[in-house]
């Protein structure tokens, strides 16, 4: 993607969404990403059990068109977005727990309908490296 692109856009691309400021370390993979690739992006700390509304309100503004979304625990967090949106959902497992299995299974095991990508375990550049992929199909 070019600058001019991203200056047509007038918008962030990719929206960074974790559910928790302790997912920082993971996050800011993902961020260094994007800006060495010079890619606007936004970064919210929304929970999808604490905060719904809060949730509920940023997608229905967000203009972005790639989601990343990191969790970890029962990381409902990537499944709450794609089951609110068309546009595509990478989830990123944090370690938080049992070496981060559990937001893993819970991130892959997404029912009909409710796509979400996932990348591995603690794998914020990954996520940002297939949001870059999926920018350049647009």
């Amino acid at each position: 993607m070019t600058d001019s692109h991203i200056e047509k856009k007038n918008k962030p691309l990719i929206s960074i969404i974790a559910g928790s400021a302790s997912d920082k370390e993971v996050y800011e993979k993902a961020e260094k990403i994007l800006k060495e690739n010079n890619i606007s992006y936004d970064l919210q700390i929304i929970s999808a059990h604490r905060e719904p509304e809060k949730l509920d309100d940023y997608l229905k503004s967000c203009k972005a068109l790639v989601y990343i979304a990191i969790a970890g625990l029962s990381a409902a967090l990537p499944g709450v977005i794609a089951s609110k949106t068309e546009k595509p959902v990478i989830g990123v497992p944090v370690s938080a727990k049992l070496g981060g299995l559990d937001a893993l299974l819970s991130i892959v095991q997404m029912p009909p309908r409710v796509p979400v990508a996932c990348v591995g375990i603690d794998r914020g550049d990954n996520a940002a490296y297939l949001a870059l992929r999926i920018l350049n199909l647009l």
